[in-house]
C-alpha cells in the first residue's frame, strides 16, 4: 500500500511516519515543506528507507499537489499538514486560512481528479483520512457533556475555525463527488518529538531552564490528554478499517486541568531530574506564574470516543501518568534534539546554511 502522508515531519505526523515504517509494510511518501515546525530528525528511523521518499512541497501549491498524485498513484491519503497553533492563529491567522483551507482544497480536487482516470483496483479502495481536532466543536459548559462525532461546530479561534473550514470542505467532497473520506477528531496530544512550543515540552523545558512557566488565566481550563503513539495506532485503524463517510472522535479518556498538568510535570522533574533544578529555587512549582488569559480561550474538552472503540476495538493504551512520565524521560534523554531546535541549529541546516 502506498500512503501520502501530509505534515509527516510535524509532531503527530513523525509519529505516524515512525510507526508505518517500524510496524507495517506501507510504502510512505511524506509531502511536507519543512516549516518551522517540521523536523526530519523527528523521523530519522525512515531518512534512506526503501519505503520512504519525502516529498518537500507546499500542499498550497496545486499543481504540484496533482503531479503528486500522477507520479506516486497512492492508495491512501492521511492529511494531517496544518498550520495548529492557537496563539499563532490568533496573532497572524492569514497562514492558518492559506493551509489549512486551500491546502486541504488542492488535496480534495487532486484526489477527485486523480479518482477519475485511476485503475478501477484503485479507485475502489482509495481513502481520504482527514485529520481534525476536537477544538472545532468550541467548549464545553457542563461537566458530564462529552464532544460526540454529531456536535455541532463552535470554534473559537481563527485556528479552530480554519480547521472546522477544512473538515466541512472534507464532507463537501463526498456528497457532491462521492470522494471515498474519513475524517477524525483528536484530543489534545503530547509525547515525544512534541515541539517546544506547545504547553507540555514548554513546561518541561521552562522548568529545567529556570525560566517563569506561564499559566494562562487560573488554569482551570480542562484538556483531554492522548499520548501520540495510541493516536497514531487509532488513525490507522480507521484508514484500513473505518466505515467510508463516517466521523471518529478519538481521545485518551484524559482530562486534566492545566494547571493540574503543570503541577504534574513539576513534580515528575523533582523525582526524575532534581539536581538539575536551578539554585534561584527550592522546587520546580516555584516558577509558576499566571498571566492574563488568551482571548477566546475555551473552559473545557472532553471527548467521548465510545464510537471508535465500539467500531474498531480501539482504546487508548496509555493514561496520563504513564504517558506523561514517558514524555518527561523522553526530553531528559534527548537534549540534543530539543536544543538544535531552540537555539535555531536545525533551521539553519533546514535552510540549508554554514553554523
Amino acid at each position: 500500500m502506498k500512503i501520502f502522508i501530509t505534515g509527516g515531519s510535524g509532531f503527530i505526523g513523525s509519529a505516524l511516519v515512525r510507526h508505518c515504517i517500524n510496524k507495517t509494510n506501507f510504502n510512505v511518501i511524506n509531502i511536507d515543506k519543512l516549516t518551522y515546525a517540521g523536523n526530519e530528525e523527528s523521523h530519522k528511523v525512515a531518512i534512506g528507507h526503501p519505503r520512504f521518499i519525502h516529498e518537500k512541497i507546499d500542499i498550497c501549491n496545486k499543481i504540484k499537489v496533482q503531479k503528486l498524485f500522477q507520479k506516486y498513484k497512492p492508495d491512501l491519503v492521511m492529511h494531517l499538514a496544518a498550520e495548529s497553533h492557537v496563539d499563532r492563529s490568533i496573532d497572524s491567522p492569514n497562514d492558518f486560512m492559506k493551509t489549512n483551507i486551500m491546502g486541504t482544497f488542492n488535496l480534495l480536487e487532486a484526489s477527485k481528479d486523480y479518482l477519475k482516470n485511476c485503475d478501477h483496483s484503485i479507485k475502489k479502495d482509495f481513502r481520504f483520512h482527514h485529520i481534525s481536532t476536537d477544538e472545532v466543536y468550541g467548549d464545553l459548559d457542563k461537566k458530564d457533556e462529552y464532544f460526540t462525532e454529531k456536535t455541532s461546530y463552535d470554534p473559537s479561534s481563527p485556528y479552530s475555525a480554519s480547521k472546522a473550514a477544512s473538515d466541512h470542505l472534507v464532507r463537501a467532497w463526498n456528497r457532491t463527488y462521492g470522494l471515498p473520506i474519513l475524517i477524525t477528531n483528536c484530543s489534545n496530544n503530547y509525547g515525544p518529538y512534541h515541539f517546544p512550543e506547545k504547553l507540555i515540552p514548554h513546561v518541561i523545558l521552562s522548568a529545567l531552564n529556570g525560566k517563569t512557566i506561564p499559566v494562562y488565566g487560573d488554569g482551570s481550563q480542562v484538556r483531554d490528554w492522548l499520548f501520540v503513539d495510541d493516536h497514531v495506532r487509532a488513525l490507522l485503524e480507521v484508514a484500513t478499517r473505518g466505515k467510508v463517510g463516517e466521523t471518529y472522535n478519538i481521545g485518551g479518556n484524559n482530562e486534566m486541568k492545566n494547571i493540574d498538568v503543570v503541577n504534574n510535570i513539576c513534580e515528575l522533574l523533582e523525582e526524575l531530574a532534581p539536581k538539575m533544578k536551578s539554585k534561584a529555587i527550592k522546587k520546580y512549582k516555584d516558577l509558576i506564574k499566571y498571566v492574563d488569559d488568551r482571548p477566546g480561550h475555551d473552559l473545557r474538552y472532553a471527548i467521548d470516543a465510545s464510537k471508535i472503540k465500539q467500531e474498531l476495538n480501539w482504546v487508548p493504551s496509555e493514561s496520563f501518568e504513564t504517558g506523561l512520565r514517558k514524555t518527561v524521560k523522553w526530553f531528559l534523554e534527548n537534549k540534543e534534539w530539543y536544543e538544535r531546535i531552540l537555539n535555531g541549529e536545525y533551521k539553519m541546516k533546514r535552510m540549508g546554511k554554514n553554523i
